[in-house]
């Protein structure tokens, strides 16, 4: 027998989600057989499935180990959190009960691949696993998340929901677009379209690619960015790009789309000038960084958010970047 107090993450949750997260591998006609046979109760009395629980709900689950851990998939534990890829206690940008920001390395995927690449997600659950925030039974009902996404080789802040409330204040602050980005990015050449622009962008989802044109045409949604110079020459430009539309690639494609690619970026780049910047200064990723988010508002539970504003550094490696092409964040134009 399995027993589960039901914790905060939990609580609002229809009984049979709660059962399908728990028992992932267990088909529908399954658990919907053992809530009758009362081989899953809450609270001690047979259930339907379709009771909202409450915080401290007790279920109760009268499987042998077997029969569990094959329905459960194989009940994670507090070894998880030495298995894998996780990120620093450095990188951590921000964090408390509901929420936790963490500024992202080039080569970390937001979400996981497939391919066992090493990822942000898993990461957060190892470091939390470490931090006794988190433990294997938990894990079973609720898995914490990263709600935003950032390219495999984009750096900076990544919002995290490290509870159910956590995870679906960012969600609704995302969609409502009440969350200012903003990102540093380096490009060739000498810059001159300061401002908000406006485009339309389509994905080729087969090619994991974006077009962008002036004009609307079928398919293509609108995009805005805003782009300030902080610091540039005739060889690169350092902006600072506010998303103010969150389109896949919209920062990269927007960019190389006006003259001004990003410095390092394979996929939209210029190969001449990527090469030259490799030899030169070792980039070897996308000069692409999301540096900042500012909460516009936030109500209720989140109102000591409202306002504030959140930084992640710049990469060393970066920093050593904007050295050799003699530029300073928010320095003055120089020559090289």
């Amino acid at each position: 027998m399995k027993e589960f107090i039901t914790g905060p993450n939990e609580a609002g949750q229809r009984f049979d989600k709660y059962l399908k997260k728990l028992l992932k591998n267990a088909p529908d006609s399954f658990l919907y057989k053992m809530l009758r046979k009362k081989n899953i109760t809450l609270n001690g009395k047979k259930a339907s499935g379709n009771e909202k629980l409450t915080e401290g709900d007790t279920v109760k689950i009268f499987f042998s180990d077997e029969t569990f851990l094959k329905m459960s998939g194989g009940e994670e534990s507090e070894r998880a959190a030495d298995e894998g890829w996780t990120f620093r206690v450095e990188d951590v940008v921000y964090e408390d009960s509901d929420l936790l920001f963490v500024n992202k390395p080039a080569g970390i995927l937001s979400q996981p691949s497939g391919d066992n690449a090493p990822d942000l997600a898993g990461g957060l659950v190892r470091y939390l696993l470490k931090k006794k925030k988190l433990t294997g039974k938990e894990l079973a009902s609720f898995r914490p998340a990263p709600m935003n996404r950032l390219d495999r080789n984009t750096t900076g802040i990544v919002l995290c929901g490290i509870s159910l409330p956590g995870e679906q204040f960012l969600a609704e602050a995302i969609k409502e677009r009440r969350i200012r980005k903003e990102y540093l990015v380096l490009v060739r050449g000498a810059f001159h379209d300061e401002g908000i622009r406006d485009a339309y962008l389509k994905k080729d989802g087969n090619r994991n690619l974006v077009q962008v044109r002036r004009d609307a045409a079928p398919g293509f949604l609108p995009i805005r960015t805003g782009f300030t110079v902080l610091a540039g020459n005739d060889l690169c430009t350092l902006l600072r790009a506010d998303l103010i539309t969150g389109r896949p690639h919209q920062i990269r494609a927007h960019l190389a789309y006006l003259g001004y690619p990003v410095a390092g970026d394979t996929k939209y780049g210029d190969p001449a000038f990527n090469r030259m910047m490799a030899e030169r200064t070792g980039l070897k990723s996308q000069f692409l960084h999301a540096e900042r988010v500012t909460f516009e508002n936030a109500d209720e539970r989140f109102k000591y958010l409202g306002g504030r504003s959140f930084t992640a550094p710049l990469p060393e490696t970066f920093k050593n970047v904007l050295r050799v092409v003699g530029l300073e964040k928010e320095g003055k134009r120089r020559t090289v």
